[in-house]
């Protein structure tokens, strides 16, 4: 690359970019690249769209003394004294006096004694905070700094200064002039976007946002930049997930499945069903109706609510399948989820008076069935140390898997064992696999190969509520459908915190105690099944033998994921019909287990869970009409930890909490540590960024829906092909 383009040069776009090497930029050489490369930043384009973390406005100095206190401000100085003191143990405070020539201030960091490293007299500095004045001096606590040594072409000077993350030993200075360099040497920087939609959404020209977001002419500029920026990184993985969806339609053979035959099924499960289904179920039950009956396969995600009745809406998507002469199957992560639905669905279909047939391997449609009137349903669990039919026989395994293979089961309820080899069905229509994140890719393409021909259609449920703009990025090339409305009754579960010092935790025995004496059910549960050397939090079999002491004329159970199959089964069955009054348990009940009895959960060393995993739990209970509580043990220490503890007490609602647990852990683990595969977002925030997400992704939708192979844009797809990299590379081979 030349110093500086020629007039006429050929616009560069962001793939080109990508395939420069980030060393050939000036000031990059050597362990300064390799660092960046260890950051991320392999290639000009990776530099180019490092966007500062803020912006200095340098063209106009505010003088120190003219400064007020309360005021949040950015000083400008010279740094004329650091030390450091230790007035105690374990208790460092570095200070620092900066002055501009007309006045100083003097900046306070407490226990930061890095800080101190990265001030010597005379560099110049910035210092963001908040003006206190203490003993009659200016005094800003704990400030953020930014050094800015000046460098060549005045760019730290007299103008708005980006000031970047520093990366390993390149400080800001290095970086910004780096930039600088890059992006000389890049123009013209080509645009693909259409210039319609540029004009539609107002956004400002690509090369005048990389410039403006780097070296703004006034501050005014940076959010027109960024908003552009924005907008380009989430359209480029909305036309990923875009072209995924469509790839995925036109290599697929579906199933249009019959949604209003004799019998209708699903009027009458839902007129059988002693309540009134929720207007979100209706609605949701009406979505996936018409996936089903479209000759396309239903790929949709179902998430919702604790309790807002996940379960009713996909025993109304399998008897779609089953009315259409199809066989349909529930496959679930554990065991105990399965036994739960197997025990959920039977109960359901009992209700509507769809139970199974009292014996006899025979389904709706075997033709010896003689009652049209009053349909019955065959259902089957198979796990991997279970096979029962819901029949008086209780068909072995053997049995049960030659009546799955010969179309004698309508409703076939597992886990993992439903891929394995050797279980055949005679006709697969429709599946359902619930809190798929426990799944991979490759074992929900598994379970749709059992169907031979056309692919079954696929329902995927979680507990999680997900945030509206998670599900258009992280699922956004699926339908999605939110059950956002609870059943009539469903109480608040009240929540509060205890610490496991001193007495504290006795607090939360005697609540157990209470509860149990009106005749109600306790879970106790652990982060851990064993003690560890390295892991400082509670296990549940030590709390198990500590709990028997403190409460030695109750009944407990251990449940956890070690024990045999057996074991746990006969530890669920004697929790659910009452025969344990406490039951101590691992994140093993974190999802499915319904036990209306329970009224009170503990939860110890609360803090090491996750915000929705916390809140899965605590949807264990309040199942049934009796108010019910959940108490936290935890004493954090982070303040992550901390945050997820008071979210807990203070919110009920699992969307708010899905976005405030994507606050704390921040979007940035969004699409590398889940299954979608995208590389994380460098400028967006998904939750910040609503409007530009959704106008992107509606724009990408609309071109890839007239132009699936972007072959009337092609500096498009080689942008998101390089830009993306090899998760997406699939969908641009023939």
């Amino acid at each position: 690359m030349p110093d500086q383009p020629a007039p006429d040069s050929p616009a560069r776009s962001l793939a080109y970019l990508h395939g420069v090497d980030v060393g050939r930029v000036k000031w990059i050489r050597g362990k300064r690249a390799a660092a960046l490369r260890s950051a991320g930043i392999r290639s000009v384009a990776d530099l180019l769209l490092y966007a500062p973390r803020r912006h200095i406005d340098r063209s106009r100095r505010l003088a120190i003394d003219e400064l007020k206190v309360g005021q949040e401000a950015t000083v400008i100085g010279k740094v004329e004294r650091v030390a450091v003191r230790r007035p105690r143990p374990r208790m460092s405070i570095v200070e620092a006096t900066v002055t501009d020539g007309q006045g100083s201030v003097k900046a306070v960091w407490f226990n930061q004694q890095y800080q101190a490293r990265r001030l010597e007299r005379g560099i110049e500095v910035a210092l963001s905070g908040r003006i206190d004045r203490y003993r009659g001096r200016l005094q800003i606590n704990s400030p953020a700094l930014d050094v800015l040594d000046s460098g060549p072409d005045n760019l730290a000077v007299g103008r708005v200064v980006p000031v970047y993350r520093a990366i390993a030993s390149i400080g800001t200075g290095v970086l910004r002039l780096a930039v600088h360099n890059a992006l000389l040497r890049s123009r013209p920087v080509l645009d693909p976007l259409p210039a319609a939609v540029i004009e539609r959404h107002d956004l400002v020209p690509r090369e005048e946002a990389i410039n403006s977001i780097h070296f703004p002419e006034s501050l005014a500029e940076v959010g027109a930049a960024r908003r552009r920026l924005v907008f380009d990184e989430f359209f480029r993985h909305e036309v990923a997930l875009a072209m995924t969806r469509k790839r995925k339609e036109s290599e697929s053979v579906g199933i249009a499945h019959l949604i209003h035959p004799e019998p209708d099924l699903v009027e009458r499960f839902i007129d059988g069903l002693p309540f009134r289904p929720t207007g979100a179920q209706r609605r949701v039950i009406d979505e996936i109706g018409a996936d089903m009956a479209a000759p396309a396969p239903m790929h949709r995600l179902l998430h919702g609510e604790v309790g807002s009745g996940k379960t009713v809406v996909a025993v109304a998507a399998l008897l779609v399948g089953v009315q259409s002469g199809f066989q349909a199957a529930i496959m679930a992560p554990t065991e105990v989820l399965a036994e739960q639905h197997y025990e959920g669905v039977t109960r359901l279909l009992s209700e509507a008076r769809m139970a199974p047939r009292v014996a006899g391997p025979r389904s709706l449609f075997d033709p010896a069935h003689d009652d049209p009137d009053r349909p019955r349903i065959k259902v089957a669990l198979l796990t991997g140390s279970r096979a029962d039919a819901n029949t008086a026989d209780r068909a072995g395994r053997s049995r049960l898997l030659a009546d799955i293979a010969g179309g004698g089961i309508d409703i076939v309820i597992g886990t993992h064992a439903l891929i394995q080899e050797g279980v055949r069905f005679a006709r697969l229509g429709a599946a359902v696999v619930d809190e798929q994140h426990r799944f991979g890719v490759h074992q929900r393409v598994k379970l749709k190969e059992k169907a031979e021909g056309a692919d079954p259609d696929l329902l995927i449920m979680t507990a999680t509520p997900i945030p509206r703009t998670l599900s258009m990025t992280l699922y956004g090339a699926l339908d999605v459908s939110a059950l956002d409305e609870m059943p009539a009754g469903r109480k608040r579960i009240r929540t509060w915190a205890v610490s496991t010092e001193g007495d504290e935790p006795a607090k939360a025995h005697q609540a157990i105690r209470e509860e149990v004496e009106k005749g109600r059910q306790a879970f106790v549960v652990c982060p851990l099944v064993e003690d560890s050397d390295r892991v400082e939090a509670a296990s549940a079999i030590a709390e198990y033998r500590r709990l028997r002491s403190v409460f030695p004329d109750l009944r407990l159970g251990l449940l956890h994921g070690q024990m045999r199959s057996e074991e746990k089964r006969n530890v669920m069955d004697g929790f659910r019909s009452g025969d344990l009054d406490v039951l101590v348990a691992t994140t093993v009940i974190e999802v499915g287990v319904d036990v209306p009895n329970a009224t009170i959960m503990v939860i110890r060393d609360a803090d090491r869970f996750g915000l929705s995993q916390l809140h899965q739990l605590r949807g264990r209970v309040g199942r049934g009409a009796q108010p019910a509580q959940c108490v936290l043990l935890a004493d954090p220490t982070t303040k992550e930890g901390a945050a997820r503890i008071s979210a807990m007490v203070a919110m009920s609602d699992g969307y708010r909490l899905a976005e405030e647990d994507l606050r704390i852990r921040g979007h940035g683990t969004v699409f590398g540590a889940r299954q979608s595969g995208f590389s994380d977002l460098r400028i967006a925030d998904i939750l910040a960024d609503v409007a530009e997400l959704s106008a992107a992704r509606q724009e990408a939708f609309a071109l890839v829906d007239g132009d699936p192979g972007l072959d009337q844009h092609p500096d498009i797809r080689e942008e998101v092909r390089v830009l993306l990299g090899d998760e997406v590379e699939w969908l641009f081979k023939s």
